[in-house]
Order: structure tokens, then C-alpha cells, then sequence
């Protein structure tokens, strides 16, 4: 991994390798933490103390800085770090990020709501609402396959496996309907419903038939059913290739040759309903409660987000992942963009919930990582 040859890297200071050359590390302003305690009147919250040693000593080689939300049965919030490496300004408790593949929840709450109106069939095929798409070789592939990642479609077609692979193609485009068509071209991976792998091309199609059925685009369908009804106000997706990250927000870095490169500004349009949302804490935290409490995706549709298909080693629903933690069932999601990892996930009744984001100078290779680092606190109690 890369992180084997990374460790001996960050020394006395950090060395960046920017547009303009390498620079001498800036001074770094004294990271901004802050942190409240559980609630009044509980008496199991999260774990304070170790939320707040994750964020401790920001920035570091690891990441140039966190911001936490727990919440639930006792509350706590903390920040740490720096927004800009360059300048040493604190890190913005309200900086929007690139939220990845949590953009995934989006895009099946949406298609959970549009069968909900009997707009579409779960059961209902890609070849069904979007003919053409697939050739001959495919058998049928449901909507519910697409959802719980079991559709046997390859990959689609990358600009690059890695962080380095990618930095020189961070300006080119890929449309999705390219993304699709390198797919496609590649056959069948496996049987549909036997097996579970999970990738972005199964969301990249059900973005695909969003628009088809809705008659209107993902990103609009995104803010009239989600973003506006839970007030998420700084959530949105790029135009088209837009490289940048509009509005307050932190910068993310990756190592790359041996140089901490700032990677903020980069097209995403390949990821479009699998991974390009723009998003914050505040609002990802409204996303996850509005979610799990029914107010935006009906019952009974809401439960594919809590059901694992019936073949080996599943681990996902409809979007989400199931996994446990000191006896807890945890459902969430997590996503890694270069230079920002993000995790939102919660018990299934409300009882404890975390959202962070982490400008990760890793977070297309340690997700483990960060997870153990930042988001395991929060519910080992």
C-alpha cells in the first residue's frame, strides 16, 4: 500500500509540491478543537475522551484536519486542524467537502421515493426503463440489483485507479454515459443476484434512470426531493466539470511522489450519482436523521436500506452497510474523494449517530484507518 512507503515522510515540517513547485512548510496556526460534552441527563453518551484524542495534534501526516458531530442519546462536537495548508488558517467547523461515495444515499433515497409513487417497479429491469443501455448479453438486471450492488456489471471505465494515477487527468471529463459504455463492453461480471460487489457503476446507472423516468436531471431531482425538504442548504453537486469547490470550505491534500500536493480542485463528473456531492456535517447529519426516521424514503421502501440481499458475505442494503461494534448494529455509509474521507452512520433507532469529515492525506487508501481513528469513539460505548 502506499501508506507503507509514506511513514517516514512528515519529519520536522511538511513540504508541499503545489502548482507552483515545492514550498517550504508554513508555519501551521494552532489547530481550533472544540468540543461539547454528552448531554444533560445521560449517562452513556460517546465517549468524549477519545473523540477528542482522534482529533489531537492536527494537522499531522495523517490528515490536516477533522470535523466530528455525534449525536443521539448525548452529544459532542469537535474540530481540529487547518483549512489551508499554506496559510495556517484554522479549520472551518462549517467547511463544505467532497462527501464521495455518500452521494450513493442520495441517489437511493431518490429511486426508493420514485417507487414509493409507483413511478418505478423495484422488480422492474434496466432493460425495461432504459433500453438500449445493456447488449444481448446481459440477462435482466432489477432496479432492487442495482441497489444492493448484486447487478453483475464490471466496472466502468476510471482516469486512473489511484490518487497518482488520476492528479495528471484531474482537469479531463468522463460522462457517465462512458462510464456505462466501457462497462458494458466488458459483459456480464457474474449472474445478477448471486453475488455482491460493490462499485460505483450500479449507481452510476440508477442516476441514469433517475433521469429517464423523472424526465429531469439527477442533481435537480437531488435538491427538490432531499436537500430542500431537510433544509440541507450547503449541498449540491458540480456543474458539469466544475473542478472547484464553491462557498467556505477546507482544502484537502494527498501525498504524492513523495510531496503533500493540494488536491481540492478536481473534475468529479465520473462519480456524478455515485460520488460527486458537495456537502458539510451539519447538513450530512440532516441527510442521516431525516433518513432513518422515515422523512424521506416511505415505509415499506425504507427497509431495503436495512436488508441484505440473500448471497455470501453481504454487507450492504440499498446504499447503506451493516456492521457491528461492541454489540451495536451500525448502519452507514462512507466515502473518499482525494484528499477528503467522510463516514455518516448510526444505529437504526437514533440512539447514536456520527457524521465526520477528514481532509485524509490517505483517504483513497486508508479508510480502515480513519474509521478506527475517527468514527469507532463514537460508538464503543
Amino acid at each position: 500500500m502506499r501508506r507503507t512507503t509514506r511513514s517516514a515522510l512528515l519529519a520536522a515540517g511538511l513540504v508541499l509540491a503545489l502548482a507552483g513547485g515545492p514550498l517550504a512548510a508554513p508555519a501551521l496556526a494552532a489547530p481550533e478543537r472544540t468540543a461539547h460534552g454528552t448531554a444533560a441527563g445521560t449517562t452513556a453518551g460517546p465517549d468524549a475522551e477519545a473523540l477528542a484524542a482522534a482529533i489531537a495534534g492536527l494537522p499531522d501526516h495523517d490528515a490536516t484536519a477533522a470535523v466530528i458531530r455525534v449525536g443521539g442519546d448525548g452529544t459532542w462536537r469537535g474540530a481540529a486542524g487547518v483549512r489551508d495548508v499554506r496559510s495556517g488558517a484554522p479549520v472551518l467547523a462549517d467547511g463544505r467537502f467532497r462527501a464521495g461515495s455518500v452521494t450513493k444515499v442520495v441517489t437511493a433515497a431518490i429511486v426508493l421515493q420514485l417507487a414509493s409513487e409507483g413511478r418505478i417497479s423495484l422488480d422492474g429491469t434496466v432493460q425495461q426503463y432504459l433500453p438500449g443501455l445493456l447488449t444481448g448479453d446481459f440477462a435482466p438486471i432489477t432496479v432492487r440489483e442495482l441497489l444492493n450492488y448484486t447487478s453483475g456489471l464490471h466496472s466502468g471505465a476510471p482516469l486512473g485507479d489511484t490518487v497518482e494515477e488520476g492528479y495528471p487527468h484531474r482537469f479531463e471529463t468522463l460522462t457517465p454515459r462512458q462510464v456505462v459504455a466501457a462497462s458494458v463492453a466488458q459483459g456480464p461480471a457474474y449472474a445478477p443476484g448471486t453475488r455482491q460487489d460493490y462499485d460505483n457503476i450500479h449507481y452510476t446507472v440508477l442516476g441514469m434512470l433517475i433521469e429517464k423516468v423523472t424526465g429531469d436531471s439527477y442533481a435537480h431531482q437531488a435538491a427538490v426531493r432531499v436537500f430542500r425538504p431537510l433544509g440541507m442548504r450547503d449541498s449540491s453537486f458540480p456543474c458539469g466539470a466544475d473542478p472547484r469547490i464553491h462557498g467556505p470550505h477546507n482544502r484537502g491534500y494527498d501525498w504524492i511522489d513523495g510531496k503533500l500536493v493540494d488536491v481540492t480542485d478536481w473534475n468529479m463528473s465520473d462519480r456524478w450519482a455515485a460520488g460527486d456531492l458537495i456537502s458539510t456535517t451539519a447538513d450530512l447529519q440532516r441527510l442521516l436523521v431525516g433518513l432513518f426516521s422515515g422523512r424521506v424514503v416511505p415505509e415499506p421502501q425504507l427497509k431495503e436500506m436495512f436488508t441484505l440481499p440473500d448471497v455470501p458475505g453481504a454487507r450492504y442494503g440499498a446504499a447503506l452497510e451493516r456492521f457491528e461494534l461492541n454489540g451495536k448494529v451500525i448502519w452507514g455509509k462512507t466515502g473518499s474523494r482525494p484528499g477528503y474521507a467522510t463516514v455518516i452512520a448510526a444505529t437504526r433507532d437514533l440512539s447514536r449517530t456520527l457524521v465526520y469529515s477528514v481532509e485524509s492525506t490517505d483517504a483513497k487508501g486508508d479508510g480502515q484507518g480513519t474509521a478506527e481513528r475517527f468514527g469507532f469513539p463514537a460508538f464503543n460505548r
